[in-house]
């Protein structure tokens, strides 16, 4: 010990392992948490080298009995972008989902065309694939990984077919139930659950094969996850093949009306490759693997110019309109899904780039330049008629065209909060992001403010939302539609925004 003390006086031991054993931990700002639409709480932090600092050693201190040794572990950098990012797309939602129905502009296309709300469903895949990337950088055991995310999956599915199976009729109807002959297997968070499946096991399978340095090359990082991308080849295969080959027959539907009993309508067809509402391939798979009767019942297409004279908003059919107008449409249905996978492995590359990357410069050139690639190519397609963008079809321009205004989006939110460090204004969407299952089940899906209509006087529509909607902002204003944006915004997103930061400070999160 006397000798290596010296040596170290010196400068001439370098392998100072031999006496200082080092450990580094990787450490949460916000620990046990996650929730459904994002990962566990380590998905959000960023790789970044712990500073160890030891006592300095001399002579004195070596010799005799073992003395101990101050390490000060550092915590890693949290990305604060993954949180906004995820916050933003669930205010968007809450806003387009409650005002659309008076702002037709930000409501979902009728059909072709893109949106506010168009974006909300690519961008939630989007985070989701980012967050893999990071929850999976490192697995221990595999097969553990894989029992989790089965079971994540299995949640996901569980509650989605509870929120919007038709089991719950939130926030107006006050009754529960769904007559199994007409319940909805497909949604929003169903989509999400089989993205982030095939997604979190392609990573977790090739979790062997992944380089643990790139090689000097701009496409490097694109050649190390080559099995990401052949995973979401094939998806894009299987999505364009069938949307263009499928033979696509005539097909019936029956609409039960009260007043007037029952009535059933025919649509021609007959045809391939149709990418209008009549006639998609998407639809007909829908209508085979689901059935007719487990079909979303009031699409967008309705609409149309085709189908109202009030397009773009909705209203009732116009003279002679087409027998389509009317039909189920499943805009979350199987065939459209397979191509959603595509948006989380692009968003799983965002999260590689992460990884891999450590300077902010060399992500921002990744990620903008793939995101600005991705734009031109769906401008490309949509205005040259070859491929629409199109949310309902969720087409191969509608992909791109998405996918890479999240990428500027989450470019420009990591450039303002975690290079520049403007943290402060953005802390409103990271304390939702935070808990954004939460806020999605109770606020998007109107599960808090049926449980507040549950409590009337007299009549369902006499209740606290409904007064607060009608006395303190439509009144107010004048104006149904600008009283609507207004409760929106200030009795619905900033109510959420303040149990989201009070449930933070709590350091309550749903974990799912």
């Amino acid at each position: 010990m006397e000798d290596d003390a010296k040596k170290l006086e010196e400068g001439r031991l370098h392998n100072k392992d031999d006496l200082i054993s080092e450990k580094v931990n990787t450490t949460s700002d916000h620990n046990g948490r996650g929730d459904a639409i994002d990962h566990d709480h380590e998905d959000h932090e960023e790789t970044s080298k712990a500073a160890v600092a030891a006592t300095p050693l001399v002579a004195d201190q070596i010799k005799g009995e073992e003395q101990p040794v101050l390490v000060v572990k550092q915590k890693s950098k949290r990305v604060a972008t993954l949180d906004a990012f995820r916050g933003l797309t669930i205010v968007v939602m809450i806003l387009v989902d409650d005002a659309g129905g008076s702002y037709a502009r930000i409501d979902h296309s009728p059909w072709n065309g893109c949106t506010l709300a168009d974006f909300v469903m690519p961008f939630f895949l989007f985070i989701v694939g980012v967050a893999i990337a990071l929850a999976l950088k490192k697995i221990p055991k595999i097969n553990d990984a894989i029992k989790k995310i089965i079971l994540r999956t299995l949640k996901l599915m569980f509650w989605g077919i509870i929120l919007q199976g038709g089991y719950s009729h939130a926030p107006d109807d006050l009754s529960y139930g769904v007559d199994m002959k007409k319940i909805r297997w497909f949604g929003i968070l169903q989509r999400i659950a089989l993205v982030y499946f095939v997604v979190a096991l392609i990573e977790t399978f090739t979790t062997k094969l992944r380089p643990t340095v790139l090689e000097p090359d701009h496409l490097s990082i694109f050649t190390a996850y080559k099995w990401q991308w052949i995973g979401g080849f094939v998806a894009f295969l299987v999505y364009m093949i069938t949307t263009f080959s499928l033979y696509v027959p005539d097909w019936s539907f029956v609409v039960h009306n009260k007043d007037h009993g029952s009535k059933e309508y025919l649509v021609k067809c007959g045809m391939r490759g149709h990418l209008g509402p009549a006639c998609n391939a998407v639809g007909y798979v829908d209508r085979q693997v689901w059935g007719i009767n487990h079909l979303y019942t009031q699409p967008v297409w309705r609409r149309l110019k085709a189908c109202t004279l009030s397009s773009p908003s909705d209203g009732p059919l116009r003279e002679g309109a087409p027998s389509w107008c009317t039909g189920p449409f499943e805009p979350e249905g199987l065939l459209s899904s397979i191509s959603a996978i595509l948006s989380g492995t692009i968003g799983i590359h965002y999260g590689h780039v992460l990884i891999h990357f450590k300077g902010h410069s060399e992500r921002l050139k990744q990620w903008v330049s793939m995101g600005f690639v991705l734009i031109v190519i769906a401008i490309i397609l949509h205005f040259t008629d070859a491929i629409p963008i199109n949310k309902q079809l969720y087409s191969f321009s509608y992909v791109c065209f998405t996918a890479g205004a999240a990428g500027l989006v989450f470019s420009g939110f990591y450039l303002l909060i975690d290079v520049w460090g403007y943290r402060t204004p953005f802390l409103f969407l990271e304390w939702i992001g935070m808990n954004a299952m939460l806020v999605f089940v109770m606020a998007a899906q109107g599960i808090f403010a049926a449980f507040v209509n549950g409590w009337y006087y007299k009549s369902p529509d006499n209740s606290l939302v409904h007064w607060i909607q009608k006395h303190v902002f439509i009144n107010v204003w004048h104006s149904k539609r600008l009283g609507t944006l207004l409760y929106v915004i200030f009795g619905e997103i900033l109510f959420w925004v303040v149990v989201a930061g009070i449930l933070h400070k709590l350091r309550i999160y749903w974990k799912l």
